[in-house]
């Protein structure tokens, strides 16, 4: 019964697991497909964009293949318990969502073609689920790096609600919230880091609605 309760219901901070002051994991050093670091560092004039679109498997393969996109990584963000294990994410005890950091150059793709591709490759009105994936770990967010950047998120929201609306869609559920310290990113263990490349077979859990996001509705850098 508090499974299930937990599955639907954010845990507040004095209902989440306690969790660990440090990792209690490895993870690689480098990236499967793209070669370069995961954990950094990361070159000059690269930024950070950070999005949760359901199972993080197939999310972070479509940001991999994106060009202009230097690594990748999935974790944990957005709960409240420290360093917490997949295990622990998955109970709903922790108000984690699975979310993949991707590391990028906006003088090759800019944040606004990164919101794009996050909008169109899942279902933004579902709330705590994808497709057939239920639970709080499974919700649409993103946790933004600057203010151009919530201003470039709030923005593209906006415009995509209206034409998920006049689609004959709900309306948006996904949470955008800036990445502060409140909201840390937890790398995940490490098979799950490029989970697709190592197991071309394995299930992707998320689909886009099949509506097109306009793109450029807002400036994305300040």
């Amino acid at each position: 019964m508090l499974f299930s309760h937990f599955k639907t219901h954010l845990p507040t901070p004095d209902e989440a697991l306690e969790g660990r002051p440090e990792r209690p994991f490895a993870v690689p050093d480098r990236h499967t497909v793209l070669g370069n670091p995961l954990l950094g560092p990361y070159p000059d004039g690269l930024e950070i964009a950070d999005f949760g679109l359901g199972c993080f498997w197939g999310a972070e393969r479509k940001f991999w293949q994106a060009k202009g996109v230097w690594t990748t990584l999935v974790g944990y963000q957005g709960g409240h318990t420290p360093h917490p294990t997949y295990e622990e994410v998955c109970s709903g005890h922790t108000g984690h969502t699975e979310a993949v950091r991707v590391v990028y150059d906006p003088a090759v793709i800019p944040y606004t073609a990164l919101l794009k591709l996050f909008w169109e490759s899942h279902d933004p009105t579902q709330g705590f689920r994808q497709g057939n994936d239920v639970g709080t770990q499974y919700r649409s967010a993103i946790y933004t790096h600057s203010p151009a950047q919530q201003q470039a998120a709030e923005a593209s929201r906006d415009a995509y609600r209206t034409v998920l609306q006049n689609s004959g869609y709900t309306d948006i559920t996904t949470e955008i919230l800036p990445a502060d310290g409140t909201r840390p990113f937890y790398p995940a263990e490490g098979y799950h880091q490029q989970y697709l490349d190592k197991n071309p077979a394995g299930y992707c859990g998320i689909g886009g609605t099949g509506v097109s996001c306009p793109v450029g509705v807002a400036p994305a850098r300040d």
